[in-house]
């Protein structure tokens, strides 16, 4: 039986290697090749047992996948299913994790939408980017690691700043920001890579 969420059917499907979406490269046989194959066979395992966890893992290993093939709009359908399976844990790191992860492909997605097309695919990811970023500073701020919501409120800010939501971006730094205050032990990593971010959206 298909797994549900609050009543919603959860159905992972996936293609074949074989069966390479439009928009990704045709590849001969290679890393890139390789690491998609593994990345279904651990959804067939995953399929097996339906248990939460491991279909969101494996859905987000295919999405990883086409995304390292440039092949977007597939990647970006994954890391979707991926999402919906997470709402099925306890926790919310998975899902903040993967909430990030959809913002920052979409951003790619957007910047990659071409042709006759291309303003409607931009548009649509860069909305869906600026919801999964926003989401996921949302939901950060349950956590108790205030290290963790800080490299999640810049992660959004980054992702806000490449939509052009200057000031978003920098609402999320100052969160970011108030919370280093809070907690001055934040790892010298964290505080390096506000220092770079606050300098490329001044």
């Amino acid at each position: 039986m298909p797994g549900s969420i609050g009543g919603t059917i959860l159905i992972a499907t996936h293609q074949e290697p074989h069966e390479q979406p439009e928009d990704a490269p045709a590849l001969p046989y290679g890393p890139e090749r390789a690491a998609l194959e593994l990345a279904v066979r651990r959804l067939d395992d995953a399929e097996r047992e339906r248990e939460p966890a491991a279909m969101s893992e494996a859905l987000a290993g295919i999405a990883r996948c086409y995304r390292a093939l440039s092949a977007y709009p597939t990647a970006m359908d994954f890391m979707h299913q991926a999402l919906r399976w997470s709402y099925a844990l306890g926790g919310v790191d998975q899902r903040v994790e993967l909430l990030c992860e959809l913002a920052e492909l979409s951003c790619e997605a957007a910047d990659a939408a071409h042709g006759d097309d291309g303003e409607r695919q931009r548009r649509l990811a860069r909305d869906c980017a600026r919801d999964m970023a926003f989401e996921g500073a949302r939901v950060a701020a349950h956590a108790a690691d205030p290290h963790w919501e800080i490299k999640v409120l810049l992660r959004a800010s980054d992702v806000l700043d490449r939509c052009g939501d200057h000031d978003d971006a920098i609402s999320m730094q100052t969160r970011a920001m108030t919370l280093m205050v809070r907690h001055p032990d934040v790892c010298d990593s964290i505080a390096d890579g506000q220092a770079s971010a606050t300098g490329r959206l001044m």
